[in-house]
C-alpha cells in the first residue's frame, strides 16, 4: 500500500470495487456552489423532505476539489451508508442545481466517501494506525436525487487523518445506468469536490466519544492544505443540531451549482 493519510491531493487511475485497495482518477468535472452558511443552531433539525431548499437560488460555480487518494468506484446506490460504524448522525441534504438557471437537477446521483471516526477509509483501514474490520463499504455510497433536486444520505460525522480537517468527499454523476449488484455505471461526471465543516462543532465532537479515542493530531480547518477559506462556496456545510450536545448529531445541508453544458 503506497497511498498514506498525510497527503489527500494524488491523483491515480480509477479501479474498480472488487480490487478493494484501489485508487481513484482524478474527475475533470466542473464544479459546485452553495448557498451562504448560516450559523449553527441549537435547536433540532425538522427533517430532510426532499423539497428544494431557498438555498437552491444560489447558483455560484465554485472550485473543483481534489478526489485524493481513498476514491473507490463501483459503489452502492443507497441512501444510509453507515454500516452500524459508531459516531454521531450526520444527516445530509445536498441539492443539485443548474449554476446557470438555477434549476433543480433531479435523478443526478451523489456520490461521498470519507473516513470513520478513527481516521480510517473503507478499503484503506490501517493508513491511520487503528486495525479494525474493513470491507471496503462502509461510509461510501451515493444516492439519485428527487425532483426538486435533494439528495438525502445518512452517515455519520467524520473523524480525521494526519495532515487533513474533518472533510467528505462528494462528486456528482447524470446520466447513470443502475445495476443489478445494486452500484451504478456509466453517466458523466458532472463535479468532483470536498465538503467542510464548522471549526467549533468538530471541536466539540473531538472530545466525545468514539472521536476521542482518535490520538492523531487533528489538522483544523485553517490549517487544512485543500480547503481555500471560501465558506460554501467552497464546501463549507451548513450545520442544524439534531439536539443538545454533540453526540446528537447534526444535519448538513449545502446547494451543488453545477455546470451541465
Amino acid at each position: 500500500m503506497t497511498d498514506t493519510p498525510t497527503e489527500d491531493t494524488s491523483e491515480a487511475p480509477v479501479g474498480r470495487r472488487t480490487v478493494l485497495i484501489a485508487t481513484g482518477a482524478s474527475a475533470a468535472a466542473l464544479a459546485v456552489a452553495a448557498a451562504a452558511p448560516v450559523a449553527p443552531s441549537p435547536t433540532p433539525a425538522t427533517g430532510l423532505a426532499d423539497a428544494a431548499p431557498a438555498a437552491a437560488a444560489v447558483c455560484t460555480l465554485t472550485k473543483e476539489m481534489t478526489e485524493g487518494p481513498y476514491y473507490l468506484d463501483g459503489q452502492l446506490v443507497r441512501s444510509d451508508v453507515t454500516e452500524g460504524k459508531a459516531g454521531a448522525p450526520l444527516k445530509l441534504a445536498l441539492t443539485v442545481v443548474d449554476d446557470s438557471t438555477c434549476a433543480a437537477i433531479g435523478n443526478a446521483l451523489v456520490e461521498i466517501w470519507h473516513c470513520d471516526a478513527l481516521g480510517e477509509y473503507s478499503g484503506f483501514v490501517g493508513n491511520n494506525g487503528h486495525s479494525e474490520p474493513d470491507d471496503g463499504t462502509f461510509l461510501r455510497g451515493g444516492v439519485l436525487t428527487g425532483a426538486s433536486g435533494v439528495a438525502n444520505i445518512t452517515t455519520v460525522y467524520p473523524g480525521w487523518y494526519r495532515g487533513r480537517c474533518v472533510h467528505i468527499h462528494v462528486k456528482v454523476h447524470t446520466g447513470v445506468t443502475l445495476t443489478s449488484d445494486g452500484s451504478f455505471t456509466g453517466g458523466r461526471e458532472l463535479h468532483t469536490g470536498q465538503l467542510f465543516f464548522n471549526e467549533t462543532i468538530t471541536t466539540a465532537m473531538a472530545k466525545v466519544s468514539p472521536y476521542s479515542t482518535n490520538k492523531v493530531t487533528r489538522t483544523t480547518l485553517a490549517q487544512d492544505s485543500i480547503y481555500d477559506g471560501g465558506g460554501a462556496s467552497s464546501g463549507l456545510l451548513t450545520l442544524t443540531a439534531l439536539g443538545s450536545t454533540a453526540s446528537a448529531g447534526y444535519t448538513g445541508t449545502l446547494t451543488l451549482g453545477v455546470e451541465t453544458s
